[in-house]
């Protein structure tokens, strides 16, 4: 759902297609579901890596937090006053910090997580609407930036996603590795997430610049 909504963002600023991406229900409304899906999932898989090490979290965490980087630099060249300094890497860094020491906490996790999509839904304030604030997801009006993911209202759905995968640890079945995959394509993908996330898009620029010389 991702990759195509971002093509169909690709059409439009590239003039292919008119789809009213910023304005119409229809794609506010999808945009949202599938950040949805993204964070509560990355909750359940962050759950999941209490089974791993220390030294497995922490690198996988600079993996994110670079990558991070990168878009802030990209998009601050591309897009200018527009640049993406907290999309959804940004926010998975944060989280992933912040969760961390409750993981084996369901209590935290579960009523955090309700009370934080709460507190989110009932304060907004035009004193956080700063760059240096709104990150926090407490402001009265949506920056102006490319990719917007504040600490709230989605920790509280990240947690969530680590409390539900610790409750129902069965509701994940795996696959044995003898037997084939219906589709063989998308557990390569689901095992290469981040680099999917950082290269679908610069793919589907490109691909789409070059159309247009």
């Amino acid at each position: 759902m991702m990759v195509t909504f971002h093509g169909c963002y690709d059409l439009t600023y590239f003039g292919y297609a008119h789809f009213r991406m910023l304005e119409d229900p229809f794609w506010t409304t999808w945009r949202t579901v599938i950040v949805s899906c993204f964070v509560f999932l990355a909750g359940v898989s962050q759950q999941l890596s209490l089974a791993g090490s220390q030294r497995s979290f922490y690198t996988r965490l600079a993996q994110v937090g670079g990558c991070a980087v990168v878009v802030s630099l990209v998009t601050l060249a591309l897009f200018g006053s527009r640049w993406i300094y907290f999309g959804v890497l940004h926010f998975f860094t944060l989280a992933a910090l912040l969760t961390r020491p409750v993981l084996s906490r369901p209590a935290i996790l579960g009523w955090g997580g309700v009370a934080l999509l709460a507190l989110s839904q009932s304060i907004a304030s035009p004193s956080m609407d700063a760059r240096m604030l709104n990150w926090i997801g407490l402001a009265a009006h949506k920056p102006a930036t490319e990719d917007y993911a504040p600490l709230l209202p989605w920790l509280g759905l990240y947690w969530v996603g680590a409390w539900f995968q610790c409750q129902f640890p069965g509701w994940i079945q795996g696959r044995s590795r003898t037997s084939p995959h219906p589709m063989p394509w998308l557990p390569l993908l689901g095992r290469h997430a981040l680099l999917v996330y950082m290269l679908h898009q610069p793919l589907l620029f490109g691909v789409l610049a070059l159309s247009r010389l």
